[in-house]
């Protein structure tokens, strides 16, 4: 804050907050000074609050936590005015945060931040969060070796969606990261193609993407089977995506180019003559949440750090044909990229 000239911050991303304070509760605001720091949550949390928060004083509110945090930065000695991240703001939230102000500073009290100051933070991994975020991508790989028993023709996708997350749960997930990806024969060329009633196919590619929220920090995986015997066409296919996939793995240092990590995974769907299928950017960053900076895609010039936490995951999509995609998370080193999600990539047939 004193770098950039700012006195006062209002945070109002719950993840961002919790990566602040360790409050985890779905209603609060972030109120920073160069002194101190305050949260404003709802009565609904005064234990809890009380319980996680470190580093700063709680402030139980009955109105809107946001308008209650404004008006204490407003009070401060010295704040003359503070800043806010607009990607993480609505319209009408910073509408109704103006009005709660006098007038005479409704328009100049608060103002948005040119670059965000939370969320760079949060890029780099300390070794507590990573400690988690392994054991999250390993739980995920205990996951991916129980589905292979469960698998069969006939099967709908959400049964094998619901056994993931059952299972999950009885391995001490607090949820999953997002809704589970379950795409067979066909579907699979649907990159986000979620659990349906459509039963498996006895002869076809079956998309399995997902992750498990472990104390708060995400896994994501994705790994793409084959139910019966893969003609020669699919199989060529699927050694083009793990061989781009692992080239992407290989690409992830500190100081490479996000860019130049997804132009090795893609260059080798280009001379495979699948470059037009890979539809989707390389990978993202995970961590508090599913999808964070940085991203992994064509022309991108930001630097990798040691201590971020990747994917790297391309795919082909062959419309009314079939698709696979192989994904997995990489923690960035200075030498390389250790890979979290050591579950077979080779082809499966089941």
């Amino acid at each position: 804050m004193t770098k950039v000239g700012i006195f006062g911050l209002l945070v109002t991303h719950l993840p961002d907050l919790r990566y602040l304070c360790g409050f985890t509760g779905s209603s609060a605001a972030f109120a920073v000074t160069r002194r101190q720091a305050r949260l404003f949550t709802d009565g609904r949390y005064t234990t809890q609050a009380a319980e996680e928060v470190r580093g700063a004083r709680v402030g139980i509110v009955t109105g809107p936590p946001a308008i209650a945090a404004v008006e204490w930065l407003r009070t401060q000695p010295g704040i003359e005015g503070a800043a806010f991240d607009p990607s993480a703001t609505t319209v009408a939230e910073l509408s109704r945060w103006r009005a709660s102000l006098p007038v005479r500073v409704r328009k100049s009290f608060l103002s948005e931040l040119v670059e965000p100051l939370v969320m760079p933070l949060r890029m780099v991994k300390d070794e507590d969060e990573l400690a988690l975020i392994s054991e999250a991508a390993l739980i995920g790989c205990r996951l991916f070796e129980h589905i292979l028993g469960f698998i069969r023709p006939g099967l709908r996708e959400i049964d094998v969606a619901a056994e993931l997350e059952y299972k999950a749960r009885r391995l001490g997930a607090e949820g999953m990261s997002f809704e589970t990806i379950v795409a067979s024969g066909e579907r699979s060329a649907l990159p986000h193609g979620r659990a349906t009633l459509t039963p498996l196919t006895r002869k076809g590619f079956l998309t399995l993407d997902f992750g498990i929220i472990h104390k708060g920090y995400l896994s994501d995986m994705t790994r793409t089977v084959y139910l019966g015997n893969p003609s020669v066409r699919e199989r060529g296919a699927y050694e083009a995506v793990l061989e781009a996939q692992e080239s992407g793995v290989g690409a992830v240092r500190a100081g490479a180019r996000c860019g130049d990590v997804d132009e090795a995974a893609r260059s080798v769907l280009r001379i495979a003559g699948l470059a037009e299928a890979f539809t989707h950017s390389s990978g993202h960053g995970v961590g508090l949440e599913i999808h964070e900076p940085p991203r992994i895609g064509a022309g991108q010039t930001d630097r990798l750090l040691a201590g971020m936490v990747v994917t790297i995951e391309p795919g082909v999509y062959l419309a009314g044909q079939f698709g696979i995609r192989i994904e997995d998370m990489v923690v960035v080193t200075r030498t390389g990229g250790k890979v979290l999600t050591p579950a077979p990539k080779a082809l499966i047939q089941l």
